[in-house]
C-alpha cells in the first residue's frame, strides 16, 4: 500500500467534471487558487521566479478504472496508458498551469482544468529545458487534437 497525504487544495470555478476542459491548453486564463496547508507553504521559497508549474493531483470524483477506455478526443478505445483519461489504476492527474502570484500560502494560477477542490499531491516548477519535447510524436492524438479547444469533459469517467 502507498500512502500520500495532500499538501493542499486546488479551487477552480468547475464544480463538478461535465463542462470542464479537459487540458489546460483548453482552459485558457481560467483562473484557480492553490491553498496549501501552512505545514507545507516553507516549500514555496523561491517558487514565484517560474512562470508555469506542474500539478500532480488526485481525480477525487473518478470511481472506477479500466486498462481500455474511450478518450474524449476520440471514438475508439485506446489502452489507458495511451490517453489522459483520469479514470487510471491509480487515480493520478498532472496539468501545466500559469503562475499568476503567491499570496503566503495561496497560488493563483490560470488555465485550470481541475474540479474544485481537487486534493493536491505535489507541485514540480516548469521548466522548458526539462519537459518540452519538440520532435515528440503524438501517437493516435495526432488526427485529434485539432478537436480540444471544444472539447469538454461529459462526465463519463465518474459514474
Amino acid at each position: 500500500m502507498i500512502n500520500y497525504t495532500p499538501i493542499g487544495i486546488i479551487h477552480s470555478p468547475f464544480k463538478e467534471p461535465q463542462g470542464t476542459p479537459i487540458q489546460p491548453t483548453a482552459a485558457l486564463d481560467v483562473a484557480g487558487i492553490i491553498e496549501i496547508n501552512p505545514a507545507y507553504a516553507a516549500g514555496l521559497k523561491d517558487l514565484e521566479g517560474f512562470s508555469h508549474l506542474i500539478l500532480i493531483y488526485h481525480f477525487h470524483l473518478v470511481k472506477n478504472s479500466s486498462l481500455l477506455v474511450k478518450p474524449f478526443l476520440d471514438k475508439e478505445l485506446h489502452g489507458i496508458f495511451a490517453t489522459r483519461s483520469p479514470a487510471r489504476p491509480n487515480f493520478i492527474g498532472f496539468s501545466v498551469v500559469r503562475l499568476d502570484k503567491i499570496d503566503a500560502n495561496r497560488l493563483h494560477i490560470l488555465d485550470v482544468d481541475i474540479i474544485d477542490k481537487t486534493p493536491l499531491l505535489d507541485i514540480k516548477p516548469y521548466v522548458p529545458e526539462f519537459d518540452c519535447r519538440p520532435t515528440a510524436k503524438n501517437g493516435w492524438f495526432e488526427k485529434n487534437v485539432h478537436k480540444l479547444p471544444a472539447t469538454r469533459d461529459d462526465g463519463r469517467f465518474i459514474k
